[in-house]
């Protein structure tokens, strides 16, 4: 079932990545395609289920697609679509914002 888009654009992009999780999951697809485990070690104290979860609500919206290998144990990759990059202007916004108040504040 797809959500309905907000009217403000702010809006919309909050819908998509306020979650702390999916911004850090970004942040490591960023550097490109990674399976499950390598994201849920990478992100650190994150279970299984909440990364589970994330990562569906992510390629629901088309932040990232999913690559199952059929294999035994199961193989799966994750890499973020073109609108899943185009993020990254976002997140390197938010990253010199973080810096200079850590630097002001520390």
């Amino acid at each position: 079932m797809k959500q309905k888009i907000p009217d403000c654009p702010v809006e919309t992009t909050l819908m998509l990545i306020s979650d702390r999780w999916k911004v850090l999951i970004i942040r490591d697809l960023l550097e490109g395609t990674k399976r499950f485990g390598e994201l849920k070690k990478s992100i650190g104290n994150i279970s299984q289920k909440v990364l589970t979860a994330n990562l569906r609500s992510m390629e629901e919206s088309g932040l990232l697609t999913r690559k199952v290998y059929a294999e035994v144990p199961p193989k799966v990759e994750y890499t973020l679509t073109k609108t899943g990059y185009s993020l990254q202007l976002v997140l390197d916004a938010m990253k010199e914002w973080g810096m200079h108040y850590q630097n002001t504040y520390k």
